[in-house]
């Protein structure tokens, strides 16, 4: 977080409390770097979500992402405002591939898109450096409530290991046969208790694991 930030007393003594939110250019262009390599392995399609019509750390952002723009002519940049993201996530999420954003915008939205895929169970993560290796991990936590049950969803960090591969170890043929099997497991109606559906199959951690096993030696 920026600074300053704190606690005050405005006229009359009632309490304020304030922060900053303060990017400089080196940091814009870092993290955008990592996003247009990204988006050079995906779909090339970028959107850079910030709210320069209010903010002005959110213009220098704009500023940054145009010019580094230049730099990436095969990728598609586009800008978007927070406000309006928040809407088009769920008014229509296949419009997007890479979003690229601070902080705090990232934390709200990133919690609202892990809701499209139905469960957090879903969704692998990664946090990724401009050098050296990153961590690739699902979203959620270690779930102790469950813990020995056999009641996880194993596939947001199957899913997890296959970006890994995809990012990290620039294996992509690896990571789109590890994605195949899973889509294909759920093609095929298994479903751990978090995603269950009517007419699926439920199973256990161990089972959808044996499963995508065998997916792969098909």
């Amino acid at each position: 977080f920026g600074q300053p930030r704190g606690f005050g007393e405005a006229e009359g003594g009632a309490r304020t409390g304030y922060n900053t939110m303060v990017y400089s250019e080196p940091e814009v262009q870092r993290i955008g770097r990592v996003a247009f390599d990204i988006a050079m392995k995906r779909g090339k399609k970028l959107v850079s979500v910030e709210k320069s019509n209010v903010l002005e750390v959110s213009q220098l952002w704009k500023e940054v992402m145009t010019g580094m723009g230049q730099e990436y002519p095969d990728v598609e940049l586009e800008h978007m405002y927070v406000d309006n993201c928040a809407m088009q996530l769920v008014r229509n999420p296949r419009q997007f591939d890479i979003i690229v954003t601070g902080n705090i915008f990232g934390d709200i939205l990133s919690d609202e898109a892990s809701m499209l895929t139905g469960s957090i169970g879903m969704l692998p993560s990664a946090s990724i450096s401009e050098d050296g290796p990153g961590v690739y991990e699902p979203v959620h936590g270690s779930a102790p409530d469950i813990a020995g049950q056999d009641l996880a969803n194993p596939l947001a960090m199957v899913l997890s290991a296959a970006m890994m591969c995809r990012y990290g170890l620039d294996l992509p043929e690896v990571a789109t046969t590890i994605e195949a099997c899973v889509d294909r497991a759920l093609d095929k109606g298994y479903r751990t208790g978090d995603i269950m559906q009517e007419g699926c199959q439920q199973v256990g951690c161990k089972q959808m694991g044996d499963i995508l096993l065998s997916l792969l030696d098909e």
